[in-house]
């Protein structure tokens, strides 16, 4: 069974909206796009080139595909590891009212957890990358689909925008498989799904 990975830049106070330009999602009046730029460094892009180089297909929220679609078919250099990727492999949208998927290998789903389940099921070992995608991503959280989150933290904080971890998240536990810095502040975090969260209080036996 393939597993499925999340992979996300989040803001100190977790803001995943418009994370590569100031025009790259501007819904809800939001105007502080482009905070990763800053941060972009050798370890962070080597990470993102070993993200992508263990997908095997990508499952992609509509608004992150259409900012997909429009940049990286146009990225056609054949050094250019994420591009070939992205390019190349099976990609499909999760949404209920987009009609056709046109960037080459795009296949519009409607029903996510049971064609998640079941991509899952037939790509056998290959990775089922989700990239940004909040929408999608709660949605995923709720039907324990995700099996593990690439969370990359920027020391930056926002006050406002979409978060993926919204009011209304279903309590889950996941476990720290592997963390890195980046020189400049950005924490890496690999982290695997284990279930419900257990409660107690300090100081009381377990």
């Amino acid at each position: 069974m393939a597993k499925l990975t999340m992979t996300t830049f989040l803001t100190l106070d977790g803001v995943m909206q418009a994370p590569g330009g100031p025009t790259e999602d501007t819904s809800g009046s939001f105007t502080l796009g482009g905070w990763v730029a800053p941060y972009a460094e050798q370890k962070f892009g080597d990470f993102m080139v070993e993200v992508f180089a263990r997908a095997g297909a990508f499952l992609l929220g509509r608004k992150t595909y259409e900012i997909f679609a429009s940049y990286w078919p146009r990225q056609t250099e054949e050094d250019n590891p994420i591009a070939a990727s992205l390019n190349k492999l099976p990609k499909y949208v999760a949404s209920r009212t987009l009609e056709k998927a046109t960037w080459q290998g795009s296949t519009v789903i409607r029903d996510v957890g049971r064609e998640v389940s079941r991509l899952k099921n037939e790509l056998g070992a290959a990775e089922l990358q989700v990239h940004g995608s909040g929408g999608l991503g709660q949605t995923l959280l709720e039907t324990d689909l995700i099996d593990e989150l690439n969370l990359l933290v920027f020391p930056v904080v926002l006050g406002r925008g979409k978060r993926l971890f919204a009011s209304g998240t279903i309590p889950t536990a996941f476990a720290l498989e592997r963390s890195r810095t980046t020189s400049n502040g950005v924490v890496i975090s690999t982290l695997r799904r284990i279930g419900r969260p257990t409660f107690g209080t300090i100081g009381e036996p377990g």
